[in-house]
């Protein structure tokens, strides 16, 4: 929202501001078109408006929604989409492409465990992903009972065997380590190209003021990233 001395002045550079947003979108549009080719599958919606509250909007006619890896420096301000509000509130899972927008092959998926609502939601909104996959890992970090642990990771690897997904797991105690670090560490050990994980298993506020794996994930920029919540 501009400020200024006057209501005409905030009016007038508000105006301008549009202007020059949907001048973008054209342009935007332009180079979307170019890039899919003709193809007939392809529809596009630019809109003037929040993009964190438009795309959340639009995601009714979408599976999966897709969003780009935010650039070092950033900030979410009014023209940039909010990843974390977006996950909130989109009802659909968010795909987060990597830094160097690097194609998702998911011949490796490492599946980010822990026996919460949302993991439970993005195993099941991944399985398009690891139905394709050739291999898959379940692994949950755990400081305190590895057995219970183990034994939740195993039912997923038995799930995901009914639905013809071979599968491994793993329960790993990584002490005082940092768990998106040690998942990342995880998914290259592996030759994995995707992380499934939820999002938000704490409340959003509780992540921003300690800290949480999802927060931590979502500022990983070297992998893709398959969250629901």
């Amino acid at each position: 929202m501009p400020v200024g001395d006057s209501d005409m002045a905030i009016a007038d550079e508000m105006r301008r501001q549009a202007d020059e947003i949907e001048d973008n979108l054209i342009k935007v549009k332009e180079d979307f078109f170019r890039q899919v080719d003709g193809d007939r599958r392809i529809t596009w919606r630019g809109e003037l408006g929040n993009p964190t509250q438009m795309l959340a909007f639009n995601a009714r006619a979408a599976d999966l929604i897709i969003l780009n890896c935010p650039r070092p420096g950033s900030t979410n301000g009014c023209r940039t989409v909010d990843h974390g509000t977006l996950l909130l509130s989109v009802g659909r899972p968010v795909l987060l492409a990597p830094l160097d927008f690097q194609p998702v092959k998911a011949e490796g998926v490492l599946i980010a465990w822990k026996d919460t609502r949302e993991a439970r939601r993005a195993v099941v909104d991944a399985l398009p992903f690891l139905s394709s996959a050739s291999r898959v890992r379940v692994a949950t970090l755990e400081s305190n009972d590895l057995a219970a642990a183990r034994q939740s990771a195993d039912d997923v690897v038995n799930y995901l065997g009914r639905h013809g997904i071979r599968a491994t797991a793993d329960a790993i105690d990584i002490g005082g380590a940092d768990e998106s670090e040690a998942l990342v560490q995880i998914a290259t050990e592996i030759g994995a190209d995707l992380i499934v994980s939820g999002a938000y298993g704490h409340s959003r506020i509780r992540e921003w003021a300690f800290g949480g794996v999802t927060r931590s994930l979502l500022r990983c920029s070297s992998i893709s990233r398959l969250m629901s919540n």
